[in-house]
């Protein structure tokens, strides 16, 4: 039995991780697993939501993301890593929460909002997707997490779990702890076309890529715009290949480029191979545990099996407490 706080979270897997995707959240999760009890899902039924007219893609993508996390550092015997669709319980008390949940909860959701603007070319005009907070309420509670990490602009999603807990408890008794949310850097990676870097979007360097992958995407990564010639002084300050160069080259690396971009003594093009050889050197060890994982699906099939079997019976144990908080235990 642990001491530590519970930490709970979970990623759609709805295509390849990215460099987004790993300094974003995954390095940070990679970051607490000694610190907090940590339990990390892959969120499929949550990927229905926008992918519900073809979802002949969501198990390749569930397998590729457990790939992606334990090449990364994500560690079996630190967190439990399981999968959503295999822990029936979600869906019970996704229902049990969504007769108490008021729609204008659902609807003040901002991202709701946005997501419906950005993905104009889908039709989300779904119970489903106007209530995936109530089943990521679910998730969370399910196992009674003492925190959420996220970035600034996720807390709104704790609030709305933390204010289903606390109705439930209302009604029915104290059975969850309210979640905090434990902030988080994300820092912003831009695409090689300076928008933010996404799988929608087309500008994403995966950790799956080959050495040849990456040199090609960083020689279309945009620079600063207002250098035409090789003998044109540049400003690395807007330069996107110089914000990868401060995360994966070293300091006197970064330093030099630095100084030989604005004084012109070094142009865009040798400037991208520099950092296009880092940045294959800082995904190698990723890129090796990967192709070790990829090779020996047995064990990967193993870690799943262990973390959906440690994750069922905690939430057994919860919707037990909530069948009779709410007098349905027959």
């Amino acid at each position: 039995m642990t001491n530590k706080k519970r930490i709970l979270s979970g990623m759609r897997p709805t295509g390849p991780l990215h460099l987004g995707n790993l300094h974003g959240a995954l390095s940070n999760w990679i970051d607490i697993q000694d610190t907090y009890d940590c339990f990390y899902f892959i969120a499929d039924w949550h990927a229905l939501t926008s992918d519900y007219e073809d979802p002949s893609t969501i198990s390749d993508h569930t397998k590729n993301m457990m790939l992606d996390w334990l090449s990364a550092g994500l560690s079996p015997e630190k967190s439990t890593l399981f999968i959503q669709s295999y822990i029936k319980e979600h869906a019970e008390l996704f229902l049990i929460l969504s007769m108490i949940t008021p729609v204008p909860w659902l609807e003040r959701n901002p991202t709701y909002k946005d997501q419906i603007i950005q993905l104009d070319n889908k039709d989300l005009s779904t119970y489903g997707f106007l209530g995936y907070p109530v089943l990521q309420a679910a998730d969370i509670i399910m196992y009674k997490a003492n925190g959420v990490p996220v970035g600034v602009d996720q807390v709104p999603h704790v609030e709305i779990t933390r204010e289903i807990a606390r109705r439930f408890n209302y009604l029915y008794g104290n059975v969850f702890p309210e979640p905090d949310a434990v902030l988080t850097q994300t820092p912003k990676i831009l695409g090689f076309d300076r928008r933010k870097m996404s799988k929608s979007y087309n500008n994403a360097i995966y950790l799956s890529d080959t050495r040849d992958d990456i040199s090609s995407k960083v020689s279309m990564m945009i620079t600063d715009p207002d250098r035409a010639r090789k003998n044109d002084p540049g400003n690395p300050e807007i330069c996107n290949v110089f914000s990868f160069h401060q995360m994966y080259s070293t300091e006197d690396t970064s330093k030099d480029i630095n100084d030989q971009c604005r004084k012109a003594l070094i142009g865009c093009v040798e400037c991208k191979k520099i950092m296009a050889e880092n940045l294959i050197k800082f995904l190698e060890p990723i890129r090796e545990k990967r192709e070790y994982y990829a090779s020996q699906p047995e064990i990967v099939d193993e870690i799943i099996a262990a973390g959906n079997e440690k994750a069922k019976a905690v939430a057994s144990q919860t919707m037990a407490e909530v069948r009779q908080a709410i007098k349905l235990n027959y």
